[in-house]
C-alpha cells in the first residue's frame, strides 16, 4: 500500500499549502497569467480558490501542475 504513493509528487501536500506556496512565489496576477481562470483574477483568495478548485477537476490539474514545475522539478 505505501508503494502507490512513492511516485505521487504531491503525497502529503494539502491543497491549501500548495496555493499558498504558489501565491508567495508569484502573487495572485502571476498566477492568473499563468492559470487562466477567475479565482486567481476576480477578488482573488485563498478560501475562494479552495472553493473553487475543490469542485473543478481540470483547473486542480492545472494548479497542481504548476506547483510540481515550479518546486518539484
Amino acid at each position: 500500500m505505501a508503494g502507490n504513493n512513492e511516485n505521487n509528487p504531491l503525497h502529503g501536500i494539502k491543497l491549501e499549502m500548495i496555493i499558498n506556496e504558489l501565491v508567495e512565489k508569484f502573487g495572485w496576477e502571476e498566477l492568473d497569467r499563468r492559470i487562466r481562470i477567475n479565482c486567481f483574477a476576480c477578488d482573488p483568495s485563498v478560501k475562494s480558490s479552495l472553493k473553487f478548485l475543490r469542485k473543478t477537476p481540470w483547473a486542480r490539474t492545472k494548479v497542481e501542475n504548476l506547483y510540481i514545475k515550479t518546486f518539484k522539478s
